[in-house]
């Protein structure tokens, strides 16, 4: 600047003019005053808009003029900038990509390269504003120990974790009738969900088929199971393995409740010879055990789709009366409105009822004889026609294909009943008894049974245990967290019923 305030070339970058304007004044140099106080003062230079830095030299101001240019010009890149590999975009398409890109919304391509500094960001001196339904997701549910390479770039957000998978069995209710807190863990927020409980007598399989139906095959070890069966020590001391329920979520959101044995001798036999004390609402050891059965049974009523009643012979007419007496102490739940006519032979649709499964287990090759499995539907239908629970209709062996022969209508009456053979290991003894000629090829192959192999009919078990109706088990839509606090409820509510505690007061 020369002492007449005329510009002196070379002074704004090399080969670079700037447009003056009638009325504007030059600049000199820090320090000098040309044109009163005001003018006077210090320069803090700040980076320029496509993340480069000023050409070295004296400091100067920049005015207004350059954001005044048209955009034709304003999309020309500046010759002292520096070459860089990254396009520069025009600022209003930078603009539009902000609200479609969600990998750095509201950034430049030349600023995700540049190194975060101490000063206010880039996005703060642009005025652009954050997507704020992208942070919300990419936070929601992660936790510390995500890494940064399950961060999507093409979506900039966190993917999402699979649910945690169980390893064994944890406590719902534990041996003292007290409920867990432990299953909250496991639980989402989600509503596509099964709960299917079992029910059965001592020594009848109930955990064996239950660890089948969930997260192992026949060909594993018992030892492995989710739920525990009982082992040959338990079996020779007459004595149970499972006590309360036990809980297992399967990674399909299937929830599994296993259950002590209903009406057990070996609990009742601990009572008495341990000295236990009793509540004092329960004067008799048997009583205490029966309405210990029966609460859980009027819970699982409550609180379960699906309800498998396990025998191991045909049949006990004390557990139908049992089940009777438990469905007429079952709490008051309130139905939905879509399915008030799902309960067979109820038309009035003010209690849920949920469906409830017979599965012979251990069953001999007589019992697969097409006239003794008629007859078996029928016996079961008389006994359960004054029922509610939904007993038939959505579980059939025909639809297996097990029995090929046999038309849709043979089993006219057909209740939701099931048969399971005898567990063996078929295979090994065939190719021992094989020997080199001395028994004919065809000895190699397995010997007629009657029925399917154990692995065949536990996988068409599943099959339709996996596809029973999911009814609405309250007036509203549960999610798994909900039905937790549901099922609570109803546990707090079924160990204060008044009319338990009136059936056990008659029994005493």
């Amino acid at each position: 600047m020369s002492e007449s305030g005329h510009s002196q070339p070379g002074m704004y970058g090399q080969g670079r003019r700037r447009r003056r304007r009638r009325g504007d004044r030059d600049v000199g140099p820090p320090g000098q005053n040309l044109s009163g106080p005001s003018r006077d003062r210090e320069y803090q230079p700040r980076e320029r808009r496509d993340g480069s830095e000023d050409p070295p030299g004296p400091l100067i101001q920049k005015t207004p003029i350059i954001l005044a240019k048209p955009p034709g010009e304003r999309a020309k890149p500046s010759l002292n900038a520096p070459v860089t590999g990254a396009p520069v975009l025009e600022k209003p398409i930078m603009l539009m990509k902000a609200r479609d890109d969600g990998a750095k919304t509201g950034t430049p391509p030349e600023s995700t390269a540049q190194p975060s500094g101490s000063g206010p960001s880039k996005i703060e001196r642009e005025g652009q504003r954050p997507t704020q339904p992208v942070y919300q997701i990419q936070n929601r549910g992660m936790g510390a120990s995500a890494s940064s390479s399950a961060v999507d770039p093409m979506v900039g957000q966190s993917k999402l974790l699979p649910p945690e998978k169980m390893k064994h069995s944890i406590k719902l209710v534990d041996d003292q009738m007290n409920w867990c807190d432990s299953a909250m863990e496991y639980l989402r927020d989600q509503t596509d969900m099964l709960v299917v409980g079992v029910i059965g007598l001592q020594g009848t399989g109930k955990s064996t088929v239950m660890s089948l139906l969930s997260a192992n095959t026949p060909e594993e070890d018992q030892r492995s199971y989710v739920f525990r069966a009982q082992t040959q020590e338990i079996k020779e001391r007459g004595g149970n393995q499972s006590t309360g329920i036990d809980f297992f979520i399967t990674q399909e959101r299937v929830i599994f409740l296993d259950t002590q044995p209903m009406l057990s001798p070996s609990i009742l036999d601990h009572l008495i010879n341990n000295d236990r004390k009793l509540p004092p609402e329960y004067n008799l050891p048997h009583t205490y055990v029966e309405m210990q059965s029966l609460q859980i049974a009027a819970f699982l009523f409550t609180v379960c789709h699906v309800i498998i009643v396990v025998q191991d012979w045909f049949t006990d007419l004390s557990l139908y009366r049992f089940l009777q007496t438990a469905e007429m102490l079952k709490p008051s739940t309130p139905s939905a409105s879509h399915d008030s006519a799902g309960s067979s032979g109820n038309d009035d649709g003010a209690e849920y009822y949920p469906h409830i499964v017979f599965l012979q287990n251990k069953a001999k090759r007589d019992d697969f004889c097409p006239r003794n499995l008629k007859n078996m539907h029928m016996v079961v239908d008389k006994l359960m026609a004054h029922s509610h629970l939904k007993y038939k209709g959505t579980l059939s062996m025909l639809d297996c294909n097990i029995f090929p022969g046999l038309g849709p209508d043979y089993l006219s009456p057909e209740v939701n009943m099931f048969l399971l053979p005898v567990q063996e290991s078929d295979g090994e003894d065939n190719l021992t008894k094989a020997g080199p000629g001395t028994y004919p090829l065809f000895s190699l192959l397995p010997g007629y049974k009657g029925h399917a192999s154990f692995s065949t009919m536990v996988s068409k078990l599943r099959s339709q245990i996996l596809t029973m109706p999911r009814c609405q088990l309250s007036h509203t839509i549960l999610t798994e967290k909900n039905w937790f606090h549901y099922a609570a409820r109803i546990w707090d509510g079924v160990k204060k019923s008044s009319a338990l505690s009136e059936y056990s007061r008659l029994l005493s």
